[in-house]
């Protein structure tokens, strides 16, 4: 067959995959137009609050005030994180939250990939060239992982390794003993939580990492992980994040 007919061939099955499992939104299931992309309509991606400046440059906790006014906030002053950045989709609220819970209680698989397509995509739109050697997960102990049988941040981390084309490391960082939840607690508690918990399970020396969560919300989990990835070789370290909370909690 000739080139051309293999090509409208190719078009008329696209065409027919498209008219019978036509693309829905990853979210809300309405059908998606061609211009909205391949994973949120129109009206969900309006819903999200985009992260814009000021905001801190080391943790992006966002401030009130004018475009460009960033500054680092009076925790990153105090304690410099072992993370050079944090790069998030946008705030945790509203229909933002409201996908981040689909993915992390509803089992709504498929937000994993077009959430984490979104946050590839802004953290490409940061760099001019890979940046990166490995992408690691924030980990769940076993017996977490045993109670709800997936692990959200690596749904995304799989995502972002794929869109970036970075290798990605499942089990490179792991949490060898379980923890109290870290909802209600106080910043400090969050970091006494988490002292401890983590550690590395390879050579990772002079590796450049992106470390990815669903949501920063006063950063300990980013800190923690990120002081022991660099005790263990690592030469940088970045954060990539759904969403990041407008305060801390």
């Amino acid at each position: 067959m000739a080139t051309g007919g293999v090509k409208l061939l190719k078009e008329e099955l696209f065409g027919l995959v498209d008219f019978f499992f036509p693309p829905l939104c990853s979210l809300c299931g309405q059908r998606l137009a061609e211009e909205n992309g391949l994973f949120f309509c129109r009206d969900c991606l309006a819903k999200f609050s985009p992260l814009v400046s000021p905001f801190c440059p080391l943790c992006s906790l966002p401030f009130s005030g004018p475009p460009g006014s960033d500054h680092l906030c009076g925790r990153c002053l105090e304690e410099p994180p072992a993370f050079s950045a944090v790069t998030a989709c946008g705030i945790y609220e509203g229909r933002l939250r409201e996908a981040v819970h689909h993915l992390k209680y509803r089992e709504k698989f498929q937000l994993g990939r077009a959430l984490g397509f979104l946050v590839a995509e802004k953290t490409a739109s940061r760099h001019c060239r890979q940046p990166f050697d490995l992408v690691v997960s924030v980990p769940l102990h076993r017996r977490r992982l045993q109670e709800r049988t997936y692990n959200q941040a690596l749904l995304l981390a799989e995502a972002i390794g794929r869109y970036l084309a970075v290798p990605v490391k499942p089990n490179l960082l792991r949490r060898f003993r379980p923890t109290a939840p870290q909802q209600g607690l106080t910043e400090r508690d969050r970091l006494d939580n988490l002292k401890g918990v983590f550690d590395v399970t390879e050579k990772i020396e002079g590796m450049r990492l992106l470390l990815v969560d669903d949501v920063m919300t006063t950063g300990a989990t980013a800190r923690e992980c990120g002081r022991v990835l660099l005790r263990g070789g690592a030469s940088s370290l970045e954060v990539a994040v759904v969403a990041r909370a407008a305060r801390h909690f």
